[in-house]
């Protein structure tokens, strides 16, 4: 995907946080710690299976660079599923021995209503949006997975 700027739902991608992308899909690192279609049923099967393939070869890159252990994949399929940009996309989480008390609370904590869960984390009050700068230097140490 050679562009000036990558779309994601309504915002606009600087493709220096872009680190991995095929003719159809594309990962980028996340403002707050691909492919422009709304929901994951309007996929075409190319995409599908575009989309997953760099899912898979991407994930199996960040967990090694993270040293996890296995990895989870989420996709928020709409908005009652929790889908906040009209996008689909799959949000590829690391994970280690302990990370949650019980494994599977990582799924309780993705179903909870939003605000009950921005109100447990503080995510409105703890967790601030990332510089550009920032975002740039981890795209560049993940795009260099890839070479």
């Amino acid at each position: 995907m050679s562009t000036e700027f990558y779309s994601f739902g309504p915002y606009k991608i600087d493709p220096k946080e872009v680190f991995y992308s095929t003719p159809l899909s594309y990962a980028m690192v996340n403002l707050r710690p691909v492919v422009p279609v709304k929901r994951f049923a309007d996929l075409t099967v190319e995409e599908t299976q575009d989309l997953w393939l760099t899912a898979q070869k991407i994930g199996g890159r960040l967990e090694c660079f993270h040293k996890a252990s296995s990895l989870t994949f989420t996709i928020q399929d709409g908005p009652k599923a929790g889908q906040t940009v009209p996008h689909v996309h799959i949000h590829i989480l690391p994970r280690k021995d302990g990370d949650f008390e019980r494994n599977d609370e990582i799924y309780d904590e993705i179903d909870v209503k939003e605000n009950e869960l921005k109100e447990k984390l503080n995510l409105d009050k703890e967790r601030k949006d990332r510089s550009l700068e920032e975002m740039c230097k981890e795209a560049e140490e993940y795009r260099s997975l890839f070479i």
